[in-house]
Parts: C-alpha cells; sequence; structure tokens
C-alpha cells in the first residue's frame, strides 16, 4: 500500500527531559522521524519541553511547542492547528506513549478529530499489562514465566507462596524498569512488593518466577500493515537475565546463539508481533534463553521505538525511526529505499561483518551512598559503543569510550587485587563487574568460579581470558624486541597505545611511532554498510580497524574535525550534543566537509546523514590523531564537545594540529584557577578571597587567612566534581584528602565562600575585538548550589542596572582579555551589590541551548562562524524574541536511588531539564519554585 494522501499534517510528541531510563535517543529518533514525515510533504507539528535537544530546533519540524507534556498542553496545539489530523507517539519513549493513552482516555484525540498512527493502543495495552501480555504469550505457546498480577498486598504474598522462592517483582506502565526486583528469601518480600505496587501508575505488578541466570537476547524487529516483517539486528546481553537491559553490556550481532535457536527466537518474535495487533512501525522483543539452550521465555514486547532501536540503528546502519515514520503513513516495506546504500529496498535485512559493543555509563559517584548493585532497576544515565572486527577489539574501543579514567579493558595498572572484593563483585554485578572479570583471571582465579559466579556465557569469558593470555606474552618483551606479529595482533584486539607502552615499559609515544612509522601498523577504516559490503554504501560512516583495505579513501576539500561529546553523564548531557550538530551544520555552510568523531549511539551527532564523514570511534588521543593523519583537517573544534573534547586540546596543541576558535593557551588559564584570578586582578574584576593549594598542611594553613566557610575545588573538573563547602578544619583536612585520592597531583582552590549570595551566568560570543551577550541568566537558588542544579531565569527577575552593568562590563573584559574567539560562559555571585566572578568557561556551556530557544536564535550557528574565521560578530544582526521569561527547570533521577537524600551542593547531580515560559512573576509556578529555593541547599 502507497502512502496515506490524507495525512497532511502530524503531530509528533517528544520525551520531555532526560532522566535514567529515558535518555536522548529519543531525540534521536524523533529527529530523524520528524525529517522523514518533512521529506513526504507533510506538516509537523512537534512538543517536547526539552530545550537541550536537536528534536526541539526549527530545523526539526514546522511547528515547535516547548510546553510541559502534559493534556493541556496538547489541546492548546490542537486549537492552534486545527488541521493537525494525526498523532505519532512512538518516538518519544514511555513518556509520549503514557501521554497519548491519557489523551485517548479523555476523549482529546476523538474531540480534534485526530487519529493515532504508528502504534495500536490495544497493542500497547496488553504489552504493557502484564496480564494481559502472559494470557497472550500462552495463547500464542510462546513460554512464559509461572505468575500472576496483583493489585494488593494480600493477593502478592497469595501468589508468591503458590510459587515459591526465588521471585521477580514488575511493576506495570514503568519506565526502566523502575520498582522491580529481584527477591531471595521470603523475608525481604513484603518491602519489594511494596515498592512495585506504589512505583506502578496503575499500581499493580507481576510476581513471577525468576529466571536468574538464564541468556538475555533482543531481537528489533519493523514490520508495515501488510505483515511484511524485517529483523534489524539481534542484540545479545553480556550480561545473564537479573540485570536490567538498559545496565547490561550489550552484543550485536549475538555472539552464542545456535542457529537452530536464533530461527526460533525469529519464528517466535514474529509470531509475537502479529499475535499483539496489526500495527506498523518498530518494535523490540526480548527473551530469556536457558544456559543449555533448551528453554525460551518471551519477557517482554515494546510496539514502539525503544532505547535499543537507536543502538540498533547504529550498529548496522538502519534508519529505524525514519523506515518506522514511513510506515506509519502508510507505505510498505518494499516501496521504500535503504538510505544507507541507496539502492537496496528497506526490505532487506542487514547483515553486519563486524561486531558491536555497547557498554553502559554510570554516575555512582554522584549519588553517595546510592545502592550500586545493578538489578530489574536501570541505573545507567548514558552508554558507549565500540566497532571492531572482533569481540575483543570492539570490547577495548568500547572501554576506550567510557570517559572514567581507564585506557581500555586492563593493561592500565588500576587492577583490583584482592580476591575477597573481586569475587564479591562477580556475585553482584555492579557498574565495574566487567573489568574484575578481567581481574579475576590476571589474578588466578578458576575459570569454573568466575563461571559460577556470573553465569556470563563462557564464550565470553574465554574471549576475555585469551586478553590475559596475549598480555602475558607481551610482557615477555621490551619494545625493542616485541615482534611486528605480535605488535600486530594486539592492535587487532584492540589495545590502545597507552596499554601497550604500560605492558613494555615505555611511553605511549614510543609505542605509536614503532607501530606506525617502522612496522607500518596502521588503522583502516571500514564502512558501517548495512549488507557485509555485498552492495555499495553510499553514507560515509566508518569505524577503525587493522588489516585489509581502506575504504575511507580522503577527498581533497578544505575539513574540519568537530570533536563529540562522549556519553551522556550527570554533568555533561544531550546540549554537548546539541552544540556539536550545529557546530557541523554551520561549518557545512561555509563550505568546509565535515568531520564527526563521537561514540555515544543515543545521539543526533552520530547520525549517517548529519556530518559529511562520521568516524564512530572513541573521543580518545590515539583514535582521533590517527584520524587527523589520513584526513588532514585545517583544525579541529573543540570547545562544542564539553569536557571531553576539552581534555585533548592539550595534546591537539603539542602535536601542532590547529585548534579552531579559542587557542588551547586561553582554555588551559581559564581552567588553571590560579591564573585565572591573575588575570582577573589585572583586569581590576572582583573575584572572592582564594588561594591554591596541593596537600592538607598548605590547606589548612590558608583557611585561617580566608576564614570559613570555604569552597573547595579542583582544577579541570566537570560538572562540579570534587566540590564542597566546608565550615571547620576537620572537614577541610577530610575533604581534600579525599579530592587528592581520586584525583592525584591536582590543584586545589579554596575560596572564601559568599553565603546567601545571588548566582548569575552569563553567555557570550567573542571574535577576539567584539564581544556580545546572548544571555544573562539569574538563578532561583542560593549561591551553593552548582548551577546546573539551580533553577535559572532568562533574563534576571530581580537584578537592578547597576548590577547588569557591571555583569556586562566584566563579561566583555574576561571574554576579551582570554582572546576568546567562539563561546564563552561566565558565573558570578552577587553581595552587598558587588558582582564577583566565580569563574569563566571559553566553550559552549550547559546554558547555550537553553538560551537558543528562549529567544529563537541559533548562537551555536553563528559562533562555530566566528571561530572558524568566515564572520565577525559585528557580521550578525542579532533579532531575539524576549517575551516574558523563560526558565530552565533541573531535572533529577533520585528516584533510582531511594536511599539517598535529595540534597544539593556545589556538585552537580540532574541529569536532564525542562524549560517553561512565564509571561510575568506572579506566575504561581514562578512563586511556588522561589519560596523553595532555600530548600535543598546542603554542603
Amino acid at each position: 500500500m502507497p502512502k496515506d494522501t490524507s495525512i497532511k499534517h502530524v503531530l509528533l510528541i517528544g520525551s520531555g527531559p532526560i532522566i535514567i531510563g529515558q535518555a536522548c535517543e529519543f531525540d534521536y529518533a524523533g529527529s530523524q522521524a520528524s525529517r522523514s514525515l518533512r521529506e513526504e510533504g507533510i506538516k509537523v507539528t512537534l512538543i517536547n519541553s526539552n530545550p537541550a535537544t536537536i528534536m526541539t530546533d526549527p530545523v526539526t519540524a514546522d511547528n515547535v511547542y516547548l510546553l510541559p507534556l502534559e493534556k493541556k498542553s496538547i489541546v492548546k496545539i490542537l486549537q492552534e492547528h486545527p488541521d493537525i489530523d494525526c498523532v505519532l507517539p512512538t518516538m518519544g519513549g514511555q513518556s509520549a506513549l503514557n501521554l497519548a493513552i491519557d489523551c485517548d482516555n479523555a476523549g482529546i484525540w476523538k474531540k480534534f478529530g485526530v487519529r493515532m498512527i504508528g502504534v495500536d493502543i490495544d497493542a500497547i495495552e496488553t504489552a504493557e499489562n502484564r496480564e494481559k501480555f502472559k494470557a497472550l504469550m500462552e495463547k500464542l505457546g510462546v513460554g512464559v514465566c509461572e505468575g500472576r498480577t496483583a493489585t494488593s498486598f494480600l493477593q502478592g504474598n497469595e501468589i508468591a507462596q503458590e510459587i515459591g522462592f526465588p521471585l521477580v517483582i514488575r511493576p506495570s506502565y514503568t519506565l526502566g524498569g523502575s520498582g522491580g526486583g529481584f527477591v531471595e528469601k521470603p523475608e525481604d518480600f513484603e518491602k519489594a512488593l511494596m515498592t512495585g505496587l506504589k512505583a506502578s501508575p496503575t499500581h499493580e505488578v507481576l510476581v513471577e518466577q525468576s529466571i536468574l541466570g538464564w541468556k538475555e537476547y533482543e531481537l528489533e524487529v519493523l514490520r508495515d500493515s501488510k505483515g511484511n516483517m524485517v529483523v534489524i539486528c539481534s542484540i545479545e546481553n553480556f550480561d545473564p537475565c537479573g540485570v536490567h537491559t538498559g545496565d547490561s553490556i550489550t552484543v550485536a550481532p549475538a555472539m552464542t546463539l545456535p542457529d537452530t535457536v536464533y530461527q526460533e527466537l525469529r519464528n517466535l518474535a514474529i509470531k509475537m508481533m502479529n499475535g499483539i495487533g496489526n500495527f506498523a512501525g518498530g518494535c523490540n522483543v526480548q527473551f530469556a534463553v536457558s544456559p543449555d539452550n533448551k528453554n525460551i521465555i518471551g519477557i517482554e514486547i515494546n510496539p514502539r521505538t525503544s532505547r535499543s532501536s537507536a543502538l540498533a540503528s547504529k550498529a548496522t546502519g538502519y534508519p529505524i525511526a525514519k523506515v518506522a515514520a514511513k510506515l506509519a503513513i502508510g507505505y510498505n516495506l518494499d516501496e521504500l529505499k535503504n538510505s544507507i546504500t541507496g539502492s537496496t529496498s528497506a526490505f532487506f535485512e542487514p547483515a553486519i561483518d563486524y561486531v558491536i559493543v555497547k557498554i553502559p555509563r554510570w554516575n555512582f559517584d554522584k549519588f553517595r551512598g546510592s545502592d550500586r548493585k545493578l538489578g530489574l532497576s536501570m541505573k545507567a544515565v548514558g552508554e558507549v559503543m565500540g566497532i571492531g572486527r572482533n569481540f575483543q577489539e570492539a570490547l577495548q574501543k568500547a572501554c576506550q569510550s567510557l570517559e572514567i579514567k581507564r585506557n581500555g579493558l586492563g593493561a592500565d595498572g588500576k587492577e583490583l587485587q584482592d580476591q575477597e572484593k573481586i569475587l564479591y563483585s562477580l556475585a553482584n554485578p555492579s557498574w565495574d563487574r566487567l573489568f574484575h572479570v578481567y581481574d579475576a583471571f590476571k589474578l588466578g582465579i578458576s575459570f569454573r568460579t568466575i563461571y559460577d559466579l556470573t553465569k556470563i556465557d563462557k564464550w565470553f569469558l574465554k574471549q576475555i581470558e585469551e586478553l590475559i593470555e596475549l598480555e602475558q606474552r607481551i610482557d615477555a618483551h621490551t619494545l625493542e624486541s616485541i615482534p611486528k606479529e605480535l605488535m600486530f595482533e594486539a592492535k587487532r584486539k584492540g589495545y590502545a597505545d597507552r596499554q601497550l607502552a604500560h605492558l613494555l615499559g615505555c611511553l605511549e609515544s614510543e609505542v605509536f611511532k614503532k607501530r606506525y612509522e617502522e612496522m607500518d601498523i596502521k588503522r583502516v577504516y571500514k564502512l558501517v554498510d548495512t549488507c557485509a559490503a555485498e552492495f555499495e554504501a553510499q553514507t560515509p560512516y566508518y569505524y577503525s580497524t587493522f588489516g585489509e583495505e581502506n575504504e575511507a579513501i580522503p577527498s581533497d576539500k578544505k575539513k574540519v574535525v568537530v570533536l563529540g561529546s562522549g556519553p551522556n553523564r550527570v554533568g555533561q548531557g544531550i546540549e554537548f550534543d546539541y552544540s556539536c550538530v550545529h557546530g557541523v551544520l554551520a561549518a557545512k555552510e561555509c563550505g568546509y566537509e565535515t568531520i564527526m568523531i563521537n561514540c555515544n549511539p543515543e545521539t543526533v551527532s552520530t547520525d549517517f546523514d548529519v556530518s559529511d564523514r562520521l568516524f564512530f570511534e572513541p573521543v580518545f588521543w590515539e583514535h582521533i590523531y590517527e584520524i587527523i593523519l589520513q584526513e588532514k583537517p585545517v583544525g579541529v573544534i573543540v570547545q562544542l564537545g564539553g569536557q571531553t573534547a576539552l581534555k585533548l586540546a592539550e595534546k591537539l596543541d603539542k602535536y601542532g594540529i590547529p585548534i579552531i576558535g579559542t587557542s588551547y593557551e586561553a582554555l588551559d588559564l581559564a581552567e588553571d584557577r590560579g591564573r585565572f584570578s591573575t588575570l582577573l586582578k589585572e583586569n581590576e574584576v572582583p573575584y572572592p578571597e582564594f588561594g591554591t593549594i596541593h596537600n592538607t598542611n598548605e590547606a589548612l594553613e590558608l583557611c585561617r587567612s580566608l576564614g570559613f566557610p570555604l569552597l573547595v575545588r579542583p582544577s579541570y573538573v566537570l560538572g562540579g566534581q570534587g566540590m564542597k563547602i566546608v565550615i571547620n578544619e576537620k572537614e577541610l583536612e577530610e575533604h581534600v584528602v579525599r579530592v587528592l585520592r581520586d584525583i592525584p597531583k591536582n590543584e586545589i582552590l579554596l575560596d572564601h565562600f559568599l553565603e546567601g549570595a545571588i548566582e548569575a551566568e552569563a553567555d557570550a560570543i567573542c571574535d577576539g575585538e567584539d564581544v556580545y551577550i546572548i544571555g544573562i541568566m539569574q538563578h532561583i537558588e542560593p549561591a551553593g548550589i552548582h548551577s546546573g542544579d539551580s533553577y535559572a531565569v532568562l533574563p534576571p527577575y530581580n537584578l537592578g542596572d547597576y548590577l547588569m552593568r557591571q555583569i556586562e562590563t566584566y563579561t566583555k573584559k574576561i571574554a576579551l582579555a582570554l582572546k576568546t574567539k567562539g563561546l564563552i560562559n561566565i558565573q558570578f555571585a552577587i553581595k552587598n551589590d558587588m558582582v564577583y566572578v566565580i569563574e569563566a568557561n571559553p566553550r559552549a556551556s550547559r546554558t547555550v541551548p537553553f538560551i537558543c530557544k528562549a529567544y529563537q536564535e541559533p548562537y551555536v550557528n553563528y559562533a562555530t562562524k566566528v571561530m572558524l574565521g568566515e564572520k565577525k560578530v559585528k557580521d550578525f544582526t542579532f533579532t531575539p524574541v524576549k517575551k516574558g521569561y523563560a526558565i530552565k527547570e533541573p531535572v533529577f533521577s533520585f528516584h533510582k536511588f531511594p536511599n539517598v537524600n535529595k540534597e544539593l551542593g556545589p556538585e552537580m547531580k540532574s541529569t536532564g531539564e525542562a524549560i517553561y515560559f512565564i509571561e510575568d512573576l506572579m506566575d504561581d509556578y514562578f512563586l511556588k519554585i522561589y519560596a523553595e529555593r532555600n530548600l535543598y541547599l546542603s554542603r
């Protein structure tokens, strides 16, 4: 069936602010779906309250509504656009679906004559309602766990007695497994049951037998209204059942599936999808397989674009959201082209000749006292993906991408050697279990013990054991004596030069010189082509490996590299990806060939058609350097990718690679608190009294002259990591010891803390001569709460002319003194009518996308053109739309850590943000948050 021509105007529902369990993969899905619909001449109106996303940009849709995801917002949109005839709710995760169902129940769609496409409400109801799902599976002949739904405490206890322990509790209609868990012993059951009943919006839970330790697989499937289906990708969880799939290391394609079992899973997935309802779109099906491959159980089915869809899209190069949007408007799979090859049909299952490893990224260090054990409730805040020709290479590359101060899996001197701790970690999975499996083999713990404690498939364990054997062979050599074959084998298995330098007892640069120049062992780049090179791919989307021919032939155009921001984490979220994407688009407009380097599968920056050439690689020195050597760009943009990209500026500078925009010298000066304060003094800019220290003796000496309270903050950190307000010598000493343990040899700054001060911040664009302030924001909470955790109001709500003039003067002075070229963010504390400068960051900040959305101006585009030297500040006509106030609302995921206090201080804890517009300061919303401004302030 061709396109449904009656569809003229579609409402697309986004996923709202980023929380644990629902991250930026839905920004990617929504952006792709919107582009896909507009290609067909269909008008798109979009609602999403998240200002940090590309999805809420004017480039994405015809109309963008930055409104809360509530029924009244939907009614407002439908009243303003009576020509909206359809709603597509499958691209915005659970939040979008829940809102669509609420509107359906309230009769809103019916009242406005809007029909839902891409989804079948009955299918959602069946998939989400555990009892209905179970009944359907039994009818279809798909194995399910023994269990029943409970809607009360009494009922839950009765079911538990019937089935016996161990048990699993799964609440209905929750996101990221919230409220779910395993219960081993009867005495833990009542508490777990109550948690589950409270977590479910319908207060019902499924109580069923536990399949802890079984193998877990997912299939990503697309189907059209004619019933055609394609299995895009099989995904195998490295961690067995018991760890939420969002917290699990996953591998694609499945590695340990016998073909007979794979065919059975395919057949069951198709049967399940057909049985659940006749809808067109994407679907994710999860299975548990007993370790002996005899029994198969259907765990769940998600009839929508899911977290795994983004991963499957990036893994195979098959644009799932784009195709799913086309299926939703009536197309069939055999009528669509695969946009990667440009020639094959979308009704063609991807075949991949490489391996993908996804590793989640956690942030437990931000939630002190949190339960770090992984279970049915997802706790990861982001993820990375490594691509290699074999599992070991992909695994090492994923480990190199994590931004956790490791150089890969092992071989960096950071192994755990305490046998008791290792054994505990193997039996109780947490974020670092993968590293402890490696440590266990290295310590000589037996293969059988490791398997018995982890239940990780023996094939995976064997792969890690082989790495230890390889290292032992390398250990027997020096850099002079290592044979070329051994060096080549290590590189083919993903070892970084830094890891090899550790094993050979030399410098990373010496290993690079030896293998690259003397042994001629260089990376080659292969295409992600969806069809194992059977057909020629049109999209320049690459990964590196060692060996065969290089498929990334460099052009002779002038080109620029944009360094991506790596995995999402607290302190560095999707707002930096937003800046990177706009940097790429601006450089394209200036005639540059754009090269994006990033390893985050959830984001728009790693979409195959955003940059001219995408290298899906770790944002890790060695990988970047070899791409630069091959591509020979005119320079590298580091100031858009947050701390990940910024950290590489020193290396780029040392190797003589031009940094586009603000120089390394200026970036470093702003990070080095001592030198920066000297610059402020020379420019007569006030700042809180401070001093720098390197040990506890110096700290105790300095605190006497500065006086308490003190703000302790390390140099070169992100998201306020390690910052704390201390009020006496005991606290000061304890904290300095902790910082130096976590970040050895770091310089620490002690500031006299301005208690009760008002905080404000300014973002500006500077070309070295002129400065344009794009926005000044005033925080609602007092100084002491990290800017990322504060409500912030644009423009300020009660700063008089005198204070505003000081802020403007100091912003311009500092931007020029740092010779900024591009963006800069400056933070201020205001006390007794004096404005003090706390810090300056000459880079894209967390607040830039927010200001772009509030004022409806493409500031990142302008700043990139300034960085490239293509434009000056005075070349732009700035016309910000200034109506009322915009409030940046921080969003937290404390519900994932029930035993952690919701207290806020100088270290950032929010996982996302929303934007809220008000007309005046008498607005009830503003008055409420203003009244609560001191509520969560802690040290």
